[in-house]
C-alpha cells in the first residue's frame, strides 16, 4: 500500500470512506483540517470518515548511497557544498542589508538637515514679518507711522540729560523724607487691611497716581478702571480692546497695554499706539514723565513721546521681553527676557549697556531708589535676586532674598529701605539697614497679590490679586 499523497508506504495507514484511497494518517488529517475534502475526488471528508487499516509496521531500508565509505564521503561532500553555498548566500544578503541601512541612514541625515534649514528659514521669515508689520498711529488716523531704531530725537535726549543731572545730584545724599514710614508703621499693616469686592478678574497690574489716591487696574476681560482708594469704589471704566497686561499714569491720564498689542492713552481724546506684532507684556514711564516704554512678545521695546502722541524708536532684542523699568535717574532702561537676562540699555541711543542673568524667565524687575541696585525675580521663583549696576558677572549679585513663597511682583519704596515681594501665597516686606548693611524681614502677610504699589510715604501698600480684589494695607 502506498499513500495517495506522498507516494510512500504509510507508517499509520488509513482509508477514505468516500474514495477508498489509502493515506498516511498525519498527512490526510492535516489536509482535512485545512480543506475538509478528499484530496483525490474532492468530496467532503472529515476525520471521522477515515478508516484505520491494520498492517505490520514497515521499516524503511537504508538508502543504497550510504552503504559504503565512498558513498558516505560523497554525501558529506554534497552537504558541505550545500552549507558553503548557503553561507555565501547569507553573506550576500548581509552585504545588501548593510548597503540598504547605509542608504537609509544617509537619507535620514539629509532629511534632518533639510528640516533644520527649513525651520531656521521659517523663524527668520517670521521675525522679518514681525518687523515689516510694525506701525504706530493715533486712533483717528488711517496711516501707520514708520518708526526706526536710531535713538531719541535731540529734544527728548536733552530732556533725559536734564532729568539725569537733576536727579543724580540729590540722590546719594538724599535723607529719608520726614514723616516716612518706620518699621513700626509697616508692622501695623496687618491691623488694617481693607479689601474691595472683585472688580477686574485676571488683574495683573496696578499703578497709583502721584497723589497715591487713585489706582488704574485692568483685567483679562479687556476692561480697565480708575479705582478710588479712599472711597473704595471704581470712579471710571474704559474698554481696552484686549486683556490688560500693564498700567501706568501719564500725569492724571491712565495708560494701559493689552494682549492685542496696543497701548491706549485715555485722555480727553483717546490715543492708541499699535507698534508691536503681538502682545505687549509691560509698560514703564521715564522719570521725565512723558517718555513711555513698552515691551512685547515680538522681542522689541518701543519708546513713545506722550506729549506729541508718537512712537519714537523701536529696538529689537534676541528674546521675548516680559517686564520693563527705567532707572530712577533716567539714563538706563531695563527689560527682562524669557531667556533669564535683565537687559540694560542706554535710553538715548538704545545701545546695550549690560546684561545680568538669573535662573529662569524674568517675572519682574525693579530699580532701587539708591540708583545702584536692581532687583529681579524669575517666574515661579521663591527668591529675589539683587544686582549692583556697577559690577559685572557673578560679582554683580549682591544679595538673594528668600521669600518663602512664589513671587510675582516686587517694588521698592521711595526711600530705598523697603522691598515688597508678593505672590499667590502672600507678601513679605524686607528692610535694608544702610548703617549695618544688613537685611531683615519686617512683616509677612497671607494676602495674595499679582501686583503691588506703595502708597504715600510708604504708610500703606496697595495690592490686587487674580480675582481683581484691591486691598489696602495700613
Amino acid at each position: 500500500m502506498l499513500c495517495s499523497i506522498s507516494g510512500e508506504a504509510p507508517q499509520y495507514p488509513v482509508a477514505s470512506s468516500k474514495s477508498g484511497n489509502v493515506y498516511e494518517k498525519r498527512l490526510i488529517e492535516a489536509y482535512i483540517t485545512e480543506n475538509h475534502k478528499d484530496p483525490v475526488n474532492g468530496e467532503d471528508l472529515e476525520i471521522s470518515d477515515l478508516i484505520e487499516l491494520k498492517s505490520s509496521r514497515i521499516v524503511a531500508p537504508r538508502p543504497p548511497t550510504l552503504t559504503s565509505i565512498p558513498s558516505l564521503l560523497t554525501t558529506l561532500q554534497n552537504e558541505w557544498d550545500a552549507l558553503a553555498l548557503e553561507s555565501f548566500t547569507i553573506r550576500q544578503q548581509l552585504q545588501q542589508t548593510r548597503q540598504e541601512l547605509t542608504t537609509a541612514l544617509y537619507q535620514h541625515d539629509a532629511a534632518i538637515r533639510v528640516i533644520t534649514r527649513l525651520t531656521k528659514e521659517r523663524d527668520e521669515a517670521r521675525e522679518a514679518l514681525s518687523k515689516v508689520s510694525i506701525g504706530a498711529g493715533a486712533v483717528g488716523g488711517d496711516d501707520a507711522m514708520q518708526i526706526d531704531n536710531q535713538g531719541l530725537p535731540e529734544d527728548l535726549a536733552a530732556k533725559v540729560d536734564a532729568a539725569q543731572e537733576r536727579l543724580t545730584k540729590s540722590r546719594r545724599k538724599r535723607p529719608v523724607p520726614e514723616g516716612w514710614a518706620t518699621t513700626e508703621t509697616i508692622e501695623k499693616f496687618a491691623d488694617g487691611v481693607v479689601a474691595s469686592e472683585p472688580l477686574y478678574p485676571g488683574a495683573a497690574s496696578i499703578a497709583l497716581n502721584e497723589a497715591g489716591q487713585l489706582a488704574i487696574i485692568g483685567g483679562s476681560d479687556g476692561i480697565a478702571g480708575v479705582y478710588s482708594i479712599a472711597e473704595n469704589k471704581v470712579q471710571q471704566s474704559f474698554k481696552a480692546g484686549g486683556a490688560v497686561t500693564d498700567t501706568v499714569w501719564f500725569g492724571d491720564t491712565p495708560v494701559v497695554s493689552t494682549s492685542s498689542g496696543t497701548v491706549k492713552v485715555f485722555g480727553e481724546s483717546e490715543v492708541t499706539f499699535k507698534s508691536h506684532a503681538g502682545s505687549i507684556n509691560a509698560l514703564a514711564l521715564h522719570p521725565t514723565g512723558d517718555i513711555l516704554a513698552s515691551v512685547g512678545v515680538d522681542k522689541s521695546f518701543v519708546f513713545y513721546d506722550l506729549l506729541s502722541g508718537k512712537a519714537i524708536t523701536q529696538i529689537y532684542t534676541d528674546s521675548e521681553l516680559t517686564t520693563a523699568a527705567f532707572h530712577p535717574d533716567g539714563p538706563y532702561f531695563a527689560a527682562g527676557g524669557i531667556d533669564g537676562q535683565i537687559k540694560l540699555f542706554h535710553v538715548k541711543t538704545g545701545e546695550s549697556a549690560a546684561n545680568f542673568d538669573i535662573d529662569g524667565p524674568i517675572q519682574d524687575i525693579a530699580f532701587s531708589e539708591n540708583g545702584i541696585w536692581i532687583a529681579a525675580v524669575a517666574k515661579g521663583s521663591n527668591s529675589v535676586v539683587i544686582f549692583d549696576l556697577r559690577k559685572e558677572g557673578k560679582a554683580a549679585q549682591v544679595k538673594v532674598l528668600e521669600i518663602g513663597g512664589q513671587v510675582d511682583s516686587i517694588r521698592w519704596d521711595y526711600s530705598g529701605q523697603y522691598l515688597a515681594a508678593a505672590g499667590p501665597g502672600g507678601l513679605t516686606i524686607s528692610q535694608y539697614t544702610k548703617s549695618s548693611k544688613s537685611w531683615s524681614d519686617v512683616i509677612s502677610l497671607a494676602v495674595p497679590a499679582t501686583a503691588i504699589a506703595w502708597g504715600p510715604q510708604a504708610s500703606s501698600l496697595i495690592t490686587v490679586n487674580q480675582d481683581g480684589i484691591v486691598s489696602k494695607l495700613g
